[in-house]
C-alpha cells in the first residue's frame, strides 16, 4: 500500500456523498411528478430536505460527503493519483478534476447552509452568469465555460457508451453483473451536463443570463419537449443509476497510486479473458 492510501477513505466518503445527492434529487423529483408537480434541481432538493429532521440529517451527510469529494479531487489532481500523466491530455484531465472538486465544494456549502436554515443568495447559476456577463469580455468567459461544460458532458456520455469506467473498478461479481446500471447512470449524467453546457453557450450568445441554469433548468427544458414528462422520468430513473455508480465507486474504486497493487480492475480482467 502506498503512502497515498490515506486518501482512499476520503475518496469513498466523497463518492458516497455524491451518490446521496443524486439519489435525493432523483427521488424527490419522481415523488413531485407523481404528485403532479415539477422535477427538482439540486438547490430545490436541498430546500425541500431542510423541512424535516431526517432531511437536515441527510443535508449534513451530503455536505460532509461533497466536502470530502472536493478534497479528494484536489489531492488527486495535484498528486496525479490516478496516473493521468503530465502531457497535454493529462494536464487537461487534472484541471478538469480540480474544477469538478471546487464545484462540489460549493454544493457542500449550499447543503450546509440549507441544513442551518440559511437561505442562499446570488440567484444560483443565472445570478452568477449575470455577474460575469457584466465583466469586460464576460460573454466570452461564459461561452467558453459553456463549451467546456458541453465537452465534459460529451466525455461522460462517451465514457458510459465505451464503458471506460471499468478501468477504475475492482473486478468482482457485483461490479460485473451490475455494469449495465452503472453505464446507464453515467450516460444520463452526461446528457444533463450537455444540456446545461448548451444553456451557458446560449446565454453567452444572447447576453441573457436567465437562459442559463442547472439541473432544474434542464428538467424544465425536457418537460417542454414532446413526451416531456416521460423524458424527465427517464432521466430521473437514470440518475438513480448514476447515484448507484457513485456508490459502486465508493465501495470498489481502484486508485492506481494508492490502492493495493494486486487489485485487478474489471477492464484488466476482461483483457485477460481475451
Amino acid at each position: 500500500m502506498s503512502d497515498s492510501s490515506w486518501t482512499i477513505p476520503i475518496m469513498r466518503t466523497g463518492y458516497a456523498g455524491r451518490g446521496i445527492t443524486y439519489l435525493a434529487v432523483a427521488g424527490l423529483s419522481l415523488f413531485a411528478i407523481w404528485r403532479g408537480g415539477d422535477a427538482k434541481g439540486t438547490s430545490s432538493t436541498m430546500e425541500a430536505l431542510s423541512g424535516s429532521i431526517w432531511g437536515v440529517l441527510t443535508l449534513w451527510l451530503i455536505a460532509l460527503g461533497l466536502a470530502a469529494y472536493m478534497i479528494w479531487r484536489l489531492v488527486d489532481a495535484w498528486n496525479d493519483l490516478e496516473d493521468y500523466g503530465t502531457d497535454a491530455k493529462g494536464i487537461v484531465s487534472r484541471i478538469g478534476m480540480a474544477t469538478t472538486g471546487l464545484v462540489h465544494g460549493a454544493l457542500a456549502g449550499l447543503a450546509a447552509f440549507a441544513a442551518l436554515g440559511i437561505e442562499g443568495s446570488g440567484g444560483g447559476i443565472p445570478g452568477f452568469v449575470s455577474a460575469v456577463l457584466g465583466w469586460p469580455g464576460g460573454w466570452l468567459i461564459v461561452g467558453l465555460g459553456g463549451l467546456l461544460t458541453f465537452g465534459a458532458g460529451v466525455y461522460e456520455i462517451r465514457k458510459g457508451v465505451k464503458a471506460s469506467h471499468r478501468k477504475h473498478l475492482a473486478a468482482n461479481p457485483f461490479t460485473e453483473n451490475w455494469d449495465w446500471a452503472v453505464r446507464t447512470g453515467v450516460i444520463a449524467q452526461g446528457v444533463l451536463i450537455v444540456i446545461i453546457g448548451a444553456f451557458l453557450v446560449f446565454a453567452a450568445w444572447t447576453g441573457q443570463a436567465e437562459e442559463s441554469g442547472g439541473v432544474e433548468r434542464a428538467f424544465d427544458f425536457l418537460e417542454n419537449q414532446s413526451f416531456g414528462n416521460f423524458l424527465v422520468i427517464a432521466i430521473c430513473i437514470a440518475l438513480i443509476g448514476f447515484a448507484f455508480y457513485c456508490f459502486v465507486n465508493a465501495a470498489y474504486r481502484v486508485i492506481p497510486k494508492a490502492s493495493d497493487p494486486d487489485l485487478k480492475t474489471v477492464a484488466a480482467k476482461l483483457r485477460a479473458m481475451g
